[in-house]
């Protein structure tokens, strides 16, 4: 089964970027620009919660339905239940570099289905349109806890 991962730092302690990524807001703010999001049920990370979601791809509706579980301090995984892909599991993790810098890591399990559906989403969740996404995701991240630490050292502080 093919896997994307992609890291980076951000210069925040590790429970400013996890606040960042459980905050209520979060999941709109790390969408790239252009691809309009309707969000049909928000779930900020917690065990069991459900989130659902429709992306715009142009004039394509994707319809998505996801499961969030092992939900720590230190990250949490999206299980797609429902959705484009033939599986999609999502794991955000969190690790300290030192004291004021984490190492975000997203790894990506995927597998698309057969036939035209397969095709469109070869095309939607190609290598190179994830490392676009993100690289979009690590630019809010690292802007969200940047903001932060001028305002303060409180993980609330991230989200604004």
């Amino acid at each position: 089964m093919p896997v994307f991962e992609h890291r980076f730092s951000v210069a925040a302690p590790v429970r400013q970027v996890a606040a960042f990524h459980r905050s209520a807001d979060s999941f709109r703010r790390l969408i790239p620009p252009g691809i309009p999001v309707c969000i049909r049920r928000q779930a900020v990370p917690a065990e069991g919660a459900v989130a659902e979601f429709t992306l715009w791809i142009g004039p394509l509706p994707v319809r998505w339905t996801a499961l969030h579980r092992d939900v720590s301090d230190s990250g949490f995984t999206d299980v797609q239940t429902a959705g484009p892909l033939k599986h999609w599991i999502h794991q955000h993790r969190f690790e300290a570099a030192d004291e004021n810098r984490t190492v975000v890591i997203d790894r990506i399990e995927l597998e698309h289905a057969s036939g035209v559906r397969g095709l469109g989403t070869r095309l939607l969740f190609s290598r190179l349109s994830l490392r676009l996404m993100f690289l979009w995701r690590m630019l809010v991240t690292r802007r969200a806890c940047r903001q932060a630490g001028l305002f303060g050292s409180s993980a609330s502080d991230c989200t604004k």
